[in-house]
């Protein structure tokens, strides 16, 4: 298991704070060979992040899907 990243501890100071939970997931630029590195770290209970992760991925799927319907518009 990878060190969290130094933005990773930075989030999660502010976060929990003021926050039940969150899911933090970002990724460096791609290198040469196309890989990205990507990082997650999540705070509050397992099952409210497997929430949060799943609201999103219903939020990004309307999302592209309402990008779909402009450009075939």
């Amino acid at each position: 298991m990878k060190l969290k990243s130094d933005i990773h501890k930075r989030v999660q100071k502010l976060l929990e704070k003021d926050f039940e939970g969150y899911v933090l997931v970002t990724c460096r630029p791609a290198a040469g060979d196309g890989k990205m590195q990507v990082e997650m770290s999540y705070d509050g209970d397992p099952v409210l992040a497997a929430y949060l992760m799943e609201g999103a991925q219903e939020y990004l799927e309307e999302e592209d899907a309402d990008s779909e319907m402009e450009f075939l518009s």
